[in-house]
């Protein structure tokens, strides 16, 4: 059996982390397959959502699993850039400019456009957090996160030209080389490529030099500064492509409900993120996409049954936290024999600001 990589998570190797993932796929995409040949729309656009919140919990596993940074405030990054995404497409639709200074920005149907967008705005939201609450400790990085968070979702339902407190509803869909991506199994396959893409690069910045280093930062940066790697840089970059993968989530999200929401600026959305990643766990490639594959499934299943289900959901994430810190991959190991007599992963390293 290939040895363990620790940038995988303790005690997975890159073959049980690579099988873990094209599971993970291949249940998501298997799954949007049989409701769009039995013609059940709703569950093809319950695939795309699963989809698409993995993607957002893969942008904070960058932050959480790699760089050991607690964020309450991921869902600025995902509210921001489904309000770019959203604002380009209202504009679109009006016939108007985004922005008349100091040069003329029209606004755009393409989905390209609208990501790319989403890039621009969540990278620089991620800098000037990233600069601020990277040089704070423990609860203090957490609340100035969620701090920043809570400041953007304020100005967002106090700003009346996007719609305020009602959020702003999309009249057209947006379209991708021309193509109008209205046909939901379309648009479910834009969001798994979108996915597949994300884990590539996810999954290849684990396994880099760049990685090694995040790990080896959460591990002791005083040790890693002092072999002269800066812990700040290189904590602010991991953070800017946490938000970047997070901020393109919010772009397909507000794609797919038509809608641009506040909801999504809340720290309710940062909770769940949080939940998607515990779930699935913490700093595994394919902990998001399972974690939000339960997620969804427990709301949608047990939902139908009670108004409640979120109390089971707690004593899921109890049992998680108690008995199975690698959330269900580390399950995964466990049924495979990955983990064999190897301690459980820890996730309680001193991390980016620590």
């Amino acid at each position: 059996m290939p040895d363990p990589d620790p940038r995988l998570g303790a005690g997975t190797s890159w073959f049980g982390t690579a099988w873990q993932t094209l599971l993970a796929l291949a249940l998501i995409g298997g799954f949007a397959l049989w409701a769009h040949l039995s013609g059940e729309a709703f569950y093809v656009s319950l695939a795309t959502r699963i989809a698409v919140l993995a993607i957002a919990g893969i942008g904070l596993n960058v932050a959480l699993g790699l760089g050991g940074m607690v964020s309450f405030g991921h869902a600025a990054f995902f509210g921001l850039g489904g309000y770019a995404a959203g604002i380009a497409l209202h504009h679109a639709f009006e016939g108007s400019d985004v922005v008349t200074w100091p040069i003329a920005l029209p606004g755009s149907e393409a989905m390209l456009t609208g990501i790319g967008a989403a890039i621009v705005v969540g990278l620089l939201a991620a800098l000037l957090i990233g600069a601020f609450s990277l040089r704070t400790t423990g609860v203090y990085f957490i609340m100035i996160t969620l701090a920043f968070a809570q400041m953007i979702y304020y100005f967002a339902i106090s700003f009346p030209n996007y719609g305020g407190e009602d959020g702003l509803p999309l009249y057209t869909r947006a379209t991708l080389f021309g193509y109008d991506m209205s046909d939901e199994f379309d648009y479910f396959l834009i969001a798994f490529a979108t996915l597949a893409l994300v884990l590539v690069v996810t999954g290849t910045i684990m396994r880099s030099h760049f990685g090694a280093a995040l790990n080896g930062i959460k591990e002791s940066p005083t040790r890693m500064q002092a072999i002269g790697i800066a812990p700040f840089r290189y904590c602010l970059i991991a953070f800017a492509i946490s938000a970047i993968i997070t901020a393109i989530a919010g772009a397909l999200y507000v794609h797919l409900d038509g809608f641009v929401s506040h909801s999504n600026l809340s720290w309710h959305r940062s909770d769940e993120l949080l939940v998607i990643v515990i779930l699935g766990g913490v700093n595994r490639l394919a902990g998001p996409v399972l974690g939000a594959a339960a997620l969804i499934g427990m709301e949608t299943v047990l939902g139908d049954y009670t108004e409640r289900w979120q109390f089971f959901l707690g004593l899921t994430l109890l049992g998680i936290v108690l008995f199975a810190k690698g959330g269900l991959t580390g399950l995964l190991d466990l049924i495979t024999g990955a983990l064999s007599s190897r301690r459980p992963p820890r996730d309680d390293k001193e991390g980016c600001h620590g």
